[in-house]
């Protein structure tokens, strides 16, 4: 029985895996790094040690295992003890042993077990899947010169807003005129009793048009315009917090042809948004239990992509 897929799945969750009859797998929690040399910058992690002293069984990796296999406590612990010994027997033989997703273990020249972790996989939940990177500088004035030629190169046009005038206002200014020639004919009668009833009467007038004209644009002005009602249906994705990454591309349209290839494969792949690179996530799936998410994510490693990672939101 292969007992590595069990122990890397609890170092998960776990800082330390006693295989009883062997040792214990230890994992110590390391803070982010940056090489000033090399300017490159390492996430959190946890490193993976081995101490063979610890080997008197706690029941931990016992009880998992019974309870992944559904079968009996005594039992596992059988198998568990025969698989260590055959360890010690191998080992004695000077054999290594190599344990997927965690390590090799030698003997050295004193006979003393020795262990060199893969350090491939990241067992830090929190900043899983993260990978260290190398920064690269900003050439701040080559920016500011690319720019300061866009700028030159490229006219601005300055386009002058056309105000709308409304259709009652030309009217207004006819009317305005029409009163005004009426208040100078008036003028031209000798008594003062006929022009002051003329021009009253020419006033009254005038002003009746101009109101009518306005209430006329006023209702044109605020007619409604009725549109027919648009119903549209939007489905909406439930997302989890645990997201299984394929990839992120730097362009977004290789983003989309992606999730297209993982939904004929018969993923429920889905664009995931930018990150806070500028690089577009894709993912196979998602999740709410973390467990599920690395069930699902040891499958996908196992038999889509070795380069698939998980991402889990706060």
């Amino acid at each position: 029985m292969r007992i590595d897929s069990y122990i890397e799945k609890l170092l998960f969750e776990y800082n330390c895996v006693v295989v009883p009859g062997f040792g214990a797998f230890l994992a110590h929690s390391k803070s982010a790094e940056i090489d000033m040399v090399t300017k490159t910058f390492a996430p959190p992690t946890k490193s993976i040690s081995f101490n063979a002293q610890l080997s008197k069984n706690d029941g931990l990796l016992v009880s998992h295992i019974a309870k992944e296999k559904k079968l009996g406590y005594e039992e596992i612990l059988q198998e568990v003890e025969d698989v260590a010994n055959t360890w010690n027997k191998r080992l004695t033989l000077g054999e290594s042993i190599e344990l997927y997703g965690i390590g090799k273990l030698f003997h050295n020249k004193d006979q003393k077990i020795q262990f060199q972790p893969e350090n491939k996989t990241n067992f830090l939940t929190s900043s899983f899947g993260l990978t260290s990177f190398v920064a690269t500088p900003i050439q701040r004035e080559v920016l500011k010169e690319e720019v300061q030629e866009l700028e030159e190169k490229i006219p601005f046009i300055i386009t002058p807003e056309v105000r709308e005038t409304t259709s009652f206002r030309p009217w207004l200014k006819y009317a305005a005129i029409i009163l005004l020639a009426v208040s100078l004919g008036v003028t031209s009668y000798r008594t003062y009793g006929d022009l002051q009833q003329k021009q009253v009467a020419a006033q009254q007038d005038a002003q009746q048009e101009v109101s009518r004209l306005i209430q006329e644009a006023t209702f044109f002005e605020s007619a409604p315009l009725e549109l027919p009602a648009v119903v549209i249906e939007v489905t909406k994705r439930h997302l989890g917090k645990h997201h299984v990454i394929a990839g992120a591309f730097r362009e977004e349209p290789n983003a989309e042809k992606r999730v297209e290839q993982l939904k004929e494969k018969g993923f429920n792949a889905f664009y995931l948004g930018v990150n806070r690179y500028g690089l577009h996530q894709v993912a196979y799936d998602s999740f709410d239990d973390p467990k599920e998410a690395l069930a699902f994510l040891r499958k996908v490693k196992a038999t889509e992509s070795k380069d698939a990672w998980l991402l889990s939101e706060k």
